[in-house]
C-alpha cells in the first residue's frame, strides 16, 4: 500500500466508524475509572513539589498550541533547548541545551512512559534519540528537569532529561488531515475503544509526507502505528503498549558555504544526489502500577528492534577525489529491558514526615550489525568496519524525601550503575570486553515556601557511557595506527542555586545559577558525522523563566539561557565547538475551548563558537512561527505559518575542511551549513467523534 493513498483510506475510515463512541460514554461501563488528569503545564504551581528551580512539566494543551516544522522540535517546551537539523527530516534532530552541542542526544537522557530512547553505541553517534515515532496528539504531558540531582536518572542525563506520557485513553476519536506548501501532507486517524473484558484500547495511525525547499527533493515518508490496551482503576492498573514506525529520505546534508557565496549551488542546494537514509523502529512495552495507600509499585518491562541505514558526506571529495567520500553508518539492534520501583509513603525518620523509594534498572543492547562502510551512490566498495556488540547494564537507587521542619526538605539520593561492554570485531584487535561502574550521590534541599516562594540548593554527581567501540580500540581501523581505549564511564558533577515563585496570582516564575563540570566531553565531529570523547569541561549559567496566565483563555511565556562552557586544561583554545552561549524563547497564545484561537511563538540565539579558538563563529538566528484557527465541539481547523518573516538564517553550522571538485588536493577549510527553511504554511482540519 503507498502512503500516497493514505488521506483516500483515512475518510473512508472516518466514515465507516461514524458510530464510534468515545470514551466518556464507556467508562462507566468498563473496570477503567482512571481519573481525569488536568495538567496545567509550566504555570503549574509546583511549590512544595519540585525539588529544583529548573524542573516543570508540560501538558498536552501547550504542545498542542505550539507550532513547529519538525517532530524533535516538541523538545522545545524544555526551557532553553534549541533543536535543529542538519539533514534529511528522518535523522534524529540537533539538540543543543546548557552550552551542549548534544549532536543527535547525548547528555540528554529522553525517555517515553518509562523506555528509554537513547541508543547507546550508535551507529551515527553517542546517545542517537529519534523522536519521529511519536504522534503528538497522544502525548499527555512531559515532565522535564536539568543537571545531576535525580537518583532516577542515570547514562546520558548531565545536562538534564526529559519523559514522555502517552495518553492511556483519548477523551474522543479524532481523525486530521494537513496539507502545506512542498508537498506536505500528513493524516491521523485515533480513537479508544471497549474491550471485551472491560478494558480500554486507543489505537492511532500516522502516514506524513514531505518533499520541502530542497532542490533535491526531501521524499521524506513516515508511517506511525500505536496501540494501548489498559486494564484495572486509578490504584491498580496494567497497560500493553505497542509503537510501529518507519521512515526514509533524502538528504541534503551540510553543505560548503564557499559553494553558495560564488554561485555553484543555491542556498537550497546539494553536493551529492545520493545521501539519506531508512529507519524502522518497533517497541513493545507493559506498565503497571499499584497503589495501597502507603505502599506503591510501579515498573515496566519494553523490548523493542530497531534499524538505521544512513549515508552521507560531509567532505565530499577529500579523502576521494576518484569515488567522493560518502560513508554509510549502519547498525540493527534489539533492546530489553525495564524497570521496578518501590515506594513507601508517609513514613517517618526521627519523627519526621518523609517518603522513600528504591528502585531496580535494567537493560541490554544486542547490536549485530553495526558498521561504517565506504560508498558511492549508496553501493559499498569497502568496510571501514564491522562489529557485533553487547551492550548491558544495572542501575540500583535510592532516593528519600524528609520533611524536617516547616519550611525545610531534603531529597537525598544514591544511584549505583555497573556496565558491560562486549565487542566483537572484524578486526580482531579490536575486539574484547569491559566491565566498569560508578556511584552517583546526589542531595537537594529546598527552603519554603515562604511568600508563596521556595529556594533550592542542589548538589549532585552523574556520568554517561562511552561507545562500546571506543572502549575497546586499539588500532584505527583506517589507518591501523595505535589507539587508547577510552573510558568506559565519564563522572559529571553539577550544583545549581534557583528559586521559584507564585507569588502573583496565576504567575510562575523561577530563575536558577548552575554549574557542571564533565571528566570528558562527548564532542561532535562535523567532517565524521559522528562524536568522540574529548578533553574535560566546566559549563555555569543563569536561566530565568516567566509563564502568566492571568485568565483562562491567556497565556504568555519567557524563558532566557546564559552558559559559558569551555575546555579545562587546554589554554587559550578552550572554547566548545556548537555550544550557544545565550538563548531566548517566548510566546503568547489566546483562545478556549471553543471559538477562535491564536499564537506566536519566538525562538533566538546568539552566534555561537565554530572553532576552538573562537576565530570562527555561527550566526544568530531568530525564528518566529504563528498559528491561528477556529475549533467548536467536533471540528478544528488551524493555520500555521512557520519562519514568518522568512528570514535566511541557518539551522546548523560547523567549520572543518572539505573539498569539491576542481579544488586544491588538501581541501579547503570552511563553514558548512544547513540552512533554515523559508517561509512556510500548512493547514490541518480535524475532526472529533
Amino acid at each position: 500500500m503507498k502512503l500516497r493513498n493514505f488521506p483516500c483510506l483515512l475518510v473512508s475510515a472516518l466514515l465507516i466508524d461514524s458510530r464510534a463512541q468515545g470514551v466518556e460514554a464507556i467508562a462507566p461501563e468498563g473496570e477503567i475509572t482512571l481519573p481525569e488528569l488536568v495538567i496545567t503545564g509550566k504555570a503549574e504551581d509546583l511549590l512544595r513539589e519540585a525539588a529544583t528551580a529548573s524542573k516543570g512539566q508540560a501538558s498536552s494543551v501547550e504542545i498542542e498550541s505550539r507550532p513547529y516544522l519538525r517532530r524533535g522540535e516538541i523538545l522545545e517546551i524544555v526551557p532553553g533547548m534549541v533543536v535543529t537539523q542538519h539533514a534529511g527530516g528522518g535523522k534524529a534532530n540537533q539538540y543543543f541545551l546548557r552550552g551542549f552541542n548534544l549532536d543527535h542526544g547525548t547528555d540528554f537522557a529522553i525517555s517515553i512512559d518509562d523506555m528509554p530512547l537513547n541508543m547507546r553505541t550508535h551507529a551515527h553517534g553517542q546517545g542517537y534519540a529519534d523522536l519521529n515515532f511519536i504522534i503528538p496528539e497522544l502525548i499527555e504531558r512531559v515532565a522535564y528537569e536539568k543537571g545531576v540531582y535525580s537518583a532516577r536518572n542515570g547514562d546520558l542525563s548531565s545536562a538534564g532529561s526529559a519523559e514522555f506520557k502517552l495518553v492511556d485513553v483519548l477523551p474522543s476519536g479524532l481523525a486530521s488531515v494537513s496539507l502545506g506548501e512542498n508537498g506536505y501532507w500528513r493524516g491521523l486517524i485515533a480513537d479508544t475503544m471497549e474491550g471485551p473484558d472491560g478494558g480500554l484500547l486507543t489505537f492511532a495511525l500516522e502516514g506524513n509526507r514531505n518533499e520541502g525547499p530542497w532542490t533535491l527533493p526531501e521524499d521524506f515518508s513516515r508511517w506511525n502505528g500505536f496501540a494501548r490496551y489498559v486494564l484495572g482503576d486509578d490504584d491498580h492498573h496494567v497497560s500493553v503498549a505497542f509503537m510501529s514506525s518507519s521512515t526514509d529520505w533524502r538528504s541534503s546534508d551540510q553543505i560548503p558555504e564557499r559553494a553558495i557565496e560564488d554561485g555553484r549551488i543555491p542556498l537550497f542546494g546539494h553536493i551529492d544526489p545520493t545521501t539519506g537514509g531508512e529507519s524502522q523502529r518497533h517497541s513493545l512495552g507493559v506498565n503497571f502500577r499499584s497503589n495501597d495507600g502507603r505502599d506503591v509499585w510501579r515498573g515496566n518491562l519494553y523490548g523493542l528492534f530497531y534499524e538505521l541505514d544512513v549515508f552521507s558526506n560531509f567532505t565530499y571529495f577529500l579523502e576521494n577525489p576518484l569515488q567522493g567520500d560518502q560513508f554509510e553508518q549502519a547498525e540493527q539492534r534489539s533492546v530489553i529491558g525495564g524497570q521496578l520501583v518501590r515506594e513507601w509513603l508517609d513514613r517517618s525518620i526521627l519523627g519526621c514526615p518523609s517518603d522513600h523509594a528504591l528502585g531496580l534498572q535494567l537493560r541490554q543492547d544486542f547490536i549485530d550489525p553495526i558498521g561504517l562502510y565506504k560508498t558511492t551512490n549508496r553501493h559499498r566498495y569497502r568496510t571501514v568496519r564491522e562489529d557485533e556488540v553487547s551492550e548491558g547494564s544495572l542501575g540500583i537507587f535510592g532516593e528519600s524525601t524528609t520533611r524536617w521542619r516547616e519550611g525545610f526538605r531534603t531529597i537525598a539520593g544514591l544511584r549505583g550503575d555497573l556496565f558491560h561492554f562486549d565487542v566483537s570485531s572484524n578486526d580482531p584487535r579490536n575486539s574484547g570486553d569491559e566491565t566498569a561502574g560508578i556511584i552517583s550521590p546526589k542531595l537537594s534541599a529546598v527552603w519554603g515556601p515562604w511568600h508563596q516562594t521556595e529556594y533550592y540548593l542542589n548538589f549532585g554527581t552523574g556520568f554517561h557511557s562511552n561507545d562500546a567501540r571506543g572502549v575497546n580500540n586499539s588500532v584505527d581501523p583506517e589507518t591501523n595506527a595505535p589507539l587508547s581505549p577510552v573510558d568506559p564511564l565519564v563522572r559529571t558533577i553539577g550544583s545549581e542555586i534557583g528559586m521559584r515563585s507564585q507569588i502573583f496570582s496565576k504567575l510562575t516564575l523561577t530563575a536558577a545559577l548552575w554549574w557542571l563540570d564533565s571528566d570528558s566531553e562527548l564532542v561532535y565531529v562535523g567532517d565524521a558525522g559522528t562524536n568522540e570523547a574529548g578533553n574535560a569541561s566546566r559549563r555555569y549559567g543563569i536561566e530565568t523563566a516567566a509563564y502568566w496566565r492571568p485568565v483562562d483563555w491567556l497565556t504568555l511565556d519567557g524563558e532566557i539561557a546564559i552558559t559559558h562552557a569551555r575546555f579545562r586544561g587546554v589554554g587559550d583554545d578552550s572554547r566548545i565547538p556548537g555550544s550557544v552561549p545565550c538563548m531566548i524563547s517566548g510566546g503568547i497564545r489566546a483562545g478556549g475551548v471553543e471559538g477562535f484561537f491564536a499564537g506566536i511563538r519566538t525562538r533566538a540565539f546568539s552566534p555561537r563558537p565554530l572553532t576552538e579558538d573562537n576565530s570562527v563563529k555561527g550566526k544568530s538566528s531568530f525564528l518566529v512561527n504563528l498559528q491561528t484557527g477556529y475549533r467548536s465541539k467536533h471540528w478544528e481547523i488551524q493555520l500555521e505559518c512557520l519562519n514568518l518573516f522568512d528570514r535566511d538564517d541557518n539551522d546548523i553550522e560547523y567549520f572543518y575542511t572539505s573539498r569539491l571538485p576542481g579544488e586544491s588536493a588538501a581541501g579547503i577549510d570552511d563553514t558548512h551549513l544547513h540552512p533554515m527553511e523559508p517561509r512556510t504554511l500548512r493547514m490541518q482540519a480535524t475532526y472529533r467523534f
